[in-house]
């Protein structure tokens, strides 16, 4: 039997029975497995992906909507990946254009390399941000943030969606009511009893990605990014908005050093919605 064709191969939703595949294909291009962040991904969102008659997945990527069910207000699109053994043989922007067909009017971000941002502008994406991601082990020292923190409860559930939909500038209450079971640790930072910031700390590898971090200011978001860093023996790892100048030279006075710039890309908007000063760092920058 001949072998059939990339271009003729269909590319199909992918589900939780993927999961180990999506894992495989991430380690062969030699990236981490990161099968928590790929159960994530699945559950919260859509993943796409074409099989490979060989076995395995030849290219996949993950989708993840905000605002209403029946019409999203914007969507993140990440973890686009294609088997080493097909690169450079247009599986990629087969999956692009097709993911973007899907989602019609649909405003699109993604965060992208310096290798695959040529792709996305060729299909139209434009460059509207930067982040830094910064990694390593957090080491407290000199004048610490003021601004009290604690663990989060059930109860600050509904503040917390309150102000992350006002930051982010969408609804993505499925994202972050998962967030207590995908989370090892989720905190808030108040005052007078109102909410000014929260942050979550997730398993990643050997690391713990710090992630959303929605803060009213830098203090606030020293301190919950000190208060998270407190609480594991992990290094830690996060990406945050090159608008945060300040922030960036404290995480790095702090032992967190430059690992890469990635750019934000936005396609069918001029620039993200919501308050980019309270937005430090995305959940993950495969989501947003």
């Amino acid at each position: 039997m001949p072998t059939p064709s990339l271009a003729s191969l269909p590319i199909r939703r992918l589900t939780l029975r993927d999961l180990t595949a999506c894992a495989d294909l991430s380690e062969d291009r030699g990236w981490p497995r990161e099968e928590h962040k790929w159960g994530f991904l699945l559950t919260a969102g859509k993943g796409y992906g074409i099989d490979d008659p060989g076995g395995g997945l030849v290219g996949v990527c993950a989708v993840t909507e905000y605002g209403p069910h029946e019409r999203p207000s914007l969507a993140a699109i990440g973890m686009v990946l294609v088997a080493e053994r097909h690169a450079r043989q247009g599986v990629g922007r087969r999956l692009m254009r097709h993911v973007v067909a899907a989602l019609g009017t649909t405003p699109l971000t993604l965060h992208a390399t310096p290798y695959g941002r040529p792709l996305y502008e060729e299909l139209g994406f434009k460059a509207t941000g930067r982040a830094e991601m910064v990694r390593g082990h957090f080491t407290p020292g000199g004048s610490e943030p003021g601004v009290p923190t604690r663990a989060a409860t059930a109860e600050d559930l509904p503040a917390i969606l309150r102000l992350d939909e006002e930051v982010f500038g969408a609804d993505r209450t499925h994202i972050i009511t998962r967030l207590p079971a995908f989370a090892d640790q989720l905190r808030v930072a108040e005052q007078n009893g109102r909410l000014i910031g929260y942050a979550a700390a997730w398993p990643n590898m050997d690391t713990h990605v710090v992630g959303p971090l929605i803060a009213r200011d830098t203090e606030t978001a020293k301190a919950l990014l000190a208060s998270l860093a407190a609480r594991t023996d992990r290094p830690l790892r996060t990406d945050i908005d090159v608008r945060h100048e300040e922030l960036l030279g404290w995480v790095h006075e702090r032992g967190l050093a430059c690992v890469a710039f990635n750019s934000v890309m936005t396609y069918g908007i001029t620039e993200l919605p919501g308050d980019w000063s309270r937005r430090f760092a995305p959940l993950t920058v495969a989501a947003g």
